[in-house]
């Protein structure tokens, strides 16, 4: 299987884990919570990731902690991008789209629980 077929199937099982989550828990709870629960629903599917990993920036030859925490990557593979918010806007893209060009990579899903399908809330960008 080659880096583009692993990367979709990658990604279909990060969908069909947060379909899951959303189906259990309905929307309208904070991100955190989804966060916890869809980092446990990654866990039982054997599933590797990290979670609220640091990014520095790399700034004239230095890398500054500025804060940034990336939600979940999967596999170094995809960033997951989390919400759970009225409805996503272009900010969020832009923010899920700078993660991935300051990490070198390719594809990010943004997530927003608060909606009443999660397909509606699922968003996948490439860079």
């Amino acid at each position: 299987m080659g880096e583009k077929e692993y990367i979709n199937k990658l990604t279909g099982e990060v969908i069909g884990s947060a379909i899951e989550v959303h189906k259990t828990l309905g929307p309208g709870l904070l991100e955190s919570t989804y966060e916890e629960c869809l980092c446990r629903e990654l866990l039982l599917r054997n599933i590797a990731f990290d979670r609220q990993k640091a990014l520095p920036i790399h700034y004239k030859g230095v890398d500054l902690d500025c804060g940034y925490r990336l939600d979940i990557i999967v596999e170094n593979r995809v960033i997951i991008e989390l919400k759970a918010c009225d409805e996503l806007k272009p900010i969020h893209e832009a923010q899920l789209l700078t993660y991935l060009k300051l990490t070198g990579i390719k594809i990010g899903l943004l997530i927003n629980f608060n909606v009443p399908v999660l397909k509606e809330g699922i968003k996948r960008l490439a860079f």
